[in-house]
């Protein structure tokens, strides 16, 4: 029988109705609350999905309240969850209407009952009677024109005249920490959550995945548990929520108990498909789910229509941000884990997603090196760049310690596919080595790197290749310490190696230098790399010693030394086919000369169009060390050329890159030195507030819009363009239009075009919106105009594009 909670007699407009008591109170869900009330106005059927635990019964009650003004003889409430026989839905709902008898007399006199009245009835939990709530809405909503359904379900009931709602989970920021805050101050009296406490009480609620039901049973266990060491163990898994609500129904007794019912609600298909969606980590597409998952009683067929099916239960979400890309919340993603090493089918399907993690990192790097077209390896970078958080539960599994290191891989223990399986690991690092440069994660390679370490003897080639690696990715991350022990550490150990690899250690061990601030070290290094070099062949690597001596000479304020250098790269590039690794290649060379010319009175244009060439070269190849380079350098010369504003955001716009790399400038105390310059020009010359402004803007760009407007020609130089051929050769333009061009002629292309726009009577926020550029940028380039015409106003530029002729009259205006 239903359960039927009487709130008594309802006073004002409304009549009696049967709501249930709420427990505790109401958080969050305004807009959902909103539109749910809303939808309640314009339509005679709603239903509330969302995965276990959403808060969908709470919500409906909530918005069932709000709106019973709306219902002349009221709002009810029909809980479901306990009929298991869909024949008895329609006496279930019956008594909840108060209806006397038993489930059959009942049924029989509710369409009677219903009809003339005018009333909200809520079916609460209908997914496991989904047929049978369809067809009981459909004959509802025939024969009592005045009954509006509003009904929950963890699938979509498919009736006719429906309206779904999607439940999601409440914001991680937001609702989510309210909820935690309020139920554990319920547990721990006096508990808030402060500045001190806000960060691990946003964590538990992301690893939460902003689950009412989960973030309620969290707050109990704070009963025995603090905040932090909570935090901290649902970081390693959500299984440890085996406290239970008492009071409530069964399912939503235990975080556990919500999902198997779930989990019980699917085909045997869908819950093959859940159990092998756990081993992806995070968003997946279909392409993903029908190469890993597909087998046995899934065929490849079949696995978008087991999808479609997960998704409808709310099992799977759609990702908000990607529409195209699915996942598994964390709690149902745990307990598809479990079912699936319960089934014994754990190891296959990880193996399925080592397999298919390898095929993208191979090729993305095939491609980085064969010399695909840039848009080809844009795509490639994208593509692997999205799965890689599906890829690393693939290293883990694939490259799991040993113990004691190195004793699978040295055939002392172990099955000869434990072997197989290190070894693919092993080729899915090699092959993911170029884009955790190129992708400024340096961190992450390195922790890859140190596993793949562990796995070897000391003696064995890839254990010095591990650490040769390492030591690089340190380099760049400005940690030489680290760098000169592996790589001193990768030479030692493989004395006999190839001229090739060799060759490869010792500009690893330059650079280290170099960063270092070892010059004699560095350029030592450099020679011996050189030496194995002599016998022609590897341009890569010849092109890498340039790029290093070329580097070294820039440091040491040798222009002409390192001027050199890059153009003997940049003749060796010369050649057709050229890989994407040459192509970086290129863009260091552009970096380092750019660098150069800086250092060079007279010689900013030159200096310019190097680092926009240098930048833009990065940006294609995803490359955001190198783009964090460039950016740094073009804000040291927009200092130099008193363009103050320009040189803060871009400041700002590489310290957000060199965030995602590790130390600003790889710790390069020289250009370290040139950044604080440029920083205090630029201060002095705006002030702390304006100055902490433009940064703040530099800092909030995404790399694209950092790209395209930093590689702006007419924003990074003062080239002057030729005015516009003689009129007369024109046929006919008109002289004033001439004329314009010889009164503008010290203004950049940029500053004329804006102007132009401003002449049209346009504000500076409207030229931002149509030029795509920043408002500030507009301000800053408004005020060179000014300054450069020797005008205050936007009167007297008007004045002066429009009649050349009358420009003393603009200069008194």
């Amino acid at each position: 029988m239903a359960q039927v909670v009487s709130r008594g007699q309802v006073t004002g407009s409304r009549r009696l109705g049967l709501l249930p008591m709420e427990p505790t109170s109401f958080v969050g869900r305004t807009t959902d609350l909103a539109a749910i009330t809303a939808l309640l106005r314009t339509t005679r059927m709603v239903t509330i999905t969302g995965p276990g635990g959403v808060g969908k019964s709470r919500t409906s009650l909530c918005a069932a309240e709000m709106a019973t003004e709306q219902y002349r003889d009221g709002a009810w409430w029909a809980d479901l969850s306990a009929v298991t026989d869909p024949a008895r839905v329609a006496g279930a709902a019956a008594a909840a209407l108060g209806i006397p008898g038993d489930d059959g007399a009942r049924a029989a006199a509710l369409p009677g009952h219903l009809r003339g009245k005018q009333l909200l009835l809520v079916l609460d939990t209908c997914e496991h009677l989904v047929d049978a709530c369809a067809a009981f809405a459909d004959t509802v909503l025939r024969t009592a024109p005045g009954v509006t359904l509003l009904a929950t379900s963890r699938q979509p009931l498919d009736a006719a005249g429906e309206h779904t709602y999607p439940l999601l989970p409440l914001p991680a920021d937001g609702d989510a920490v309210e909820l935690f805050a309020a139920r554990a101050a319920a547990v721990v009296p006096g508990f808030a959550v402060t500045a001190q406490n806000r960060a691990d009480v946003v964590r538990l609620c992301q690893r939460l995945d902003g689950n009412p039901l989960a973030l309620e049973l969290a707050a109990v266990r704070l009963r025995a548990l603090p905040l932090s060491e909570l935090a901290g163990q649902l970081e390693s898994g959500i299984s440890t929520l085996t406290v239970s609500r008492r009071g409530t129904t069964p399912r939503q007794q235990t975080l556990r108990a919500a999902v198997d019912w779930s989990y019980q609600l699917c085909t045997p298909q869908e819950q093959a498909l859940w159990q092998r969606l756990a081993v992806f980590g995070e968003t997946f597409d279909v392409s993903g789910a029908e190469q890993v998952c597909a087998g046995g009683p899934l065929p490849r067929e079949q696995v978008l229509h087991a999808l479609i099916g997960l998704v409808d239960k709310s099992v799977v979400v759609r990702d908000g941000a990607d529409r195209s890309r699915y996942r598994l919340p964390a709690a149902l993603r745990e307990f598809g884990a479990a079912a699936l090493a319960e089934a014994d089918a754990a190891t296959r399907f990880l193996g399925r997603l080592t397999a298919w993690s390898l095929t993208l990192a191979a090729d993305f790097d095939q491609r980085f090196r064969s010399g695909a077209a840039d848009a080809e390896l844009a795509a490639a970078f994208r593509r692997l760049h999205r799965e890689y958080g599906n890829i690393t539960p693939a290293l883990d599994w694939a490259l799991a310690p040993t113990d004691p290191p190195g004793t699978v891989l040295a055939g002392a223990e172990g099955a000869e596919g434990t072997v197989a399986t290190r070894r693919r690991g092993i080729d899915l690092a090699a092959r993911l080595y170029s884009y955790w440069q190129l992708s400024g994660q340096l961190h992450e390679g390195r922790r890859w790197l140190d596993r793949v370490a562990s796995l070897f003897p000391e003696a064995a080639p890839e254990h010095g290749w591990a650490l040769g690696a390492r030591g690089q990715l340190a380099a760049f991350q400005g940690d030489p310490a680290a760098a000169l022990a592996d790589i001193t550490g990768s030479i030692r150990l493989a004395a006999d190696r190839d001229a090739e690899p060799a060759a490869r250690d010792y500009l690893r061990l330059s650079l280290a230098c170099s960063f270092a601030g070892h010059r004699a070290q560095a350029l030592a290094a450099a020679e011996r790399a050189r030496q194995r070099l002599a016998g022609g062949g590897q341009r890569p690597l010849r092109v890498g010693l340039e790029v290093q001596l070329a580097h070294l000479h820039q440091l040491a304020g040798q222009v002409d030394e390192a001027l050199a250098c890059c153009e003997r790269g940049l003749a060796l590039l010369r050649e057709p086919a050229l890989p994407g690794r040459d192509r970086r290649l290129r863009g260091y060379l552009q970096l380092i000369a750019g660098l150069a010319l800086l250092q060079r009175p007279g010689q900013e244009q030159a200096a310019a169009r190097a680092l926009r060439r240098a930048l833009s070269a990065a940006h294609r190849l995803g490359d955001v060390t190198g783009a964090a380079y460039a950016v740094e350098a073009l804000a040291w010369l927009a200092a130099r050329r008193d363009q103050p504003e320009r040189a803060a955001w871009l400041l700002g716009a590489a310290d957000q890159l060199w965030a995602r790399t590790g130390r600003r400038l790889s710790g390069i105390a020289p250009l370290e030195e040139s950044r604080q310059g440029a920083v205090k020009a630029a201060r002095r010359s705006l002030g702390d507030q304006r100055y902490a402004a433009a940064y703040a803007h530099g800092s909030t760009l995404s790399q694209q819009a950092v790209a395209a407007e930093a590689t702006d020609p007419a924003e990074l130089t003062d080239e002057r363009e030729s005015p516009v051929g003689d009129t007369r050769e024109r046929g006919g333009a008109d002289p004033a239009a001439g004329a314009a061009d010889s009164v503008t002629g010290s203004l950049t292309r940029r500053e004329r075009e804006i102007a132009g726009l401003v002449a049209s009577g346009l504000s500076n926020r409207e030229i931002a919106a149509r030029l795509f550029i920043s408002k500030r940028t507009v301000d800053a380039h408004v005020d060179h105009i000014f300054s450069k015409l020797e005008i205050s106003s936007r009167v007297q530029l008007t004045v002066l594009l429009r009649d050349p002729a009358k420009r003393a009259y603009a200069a008194r205006s």
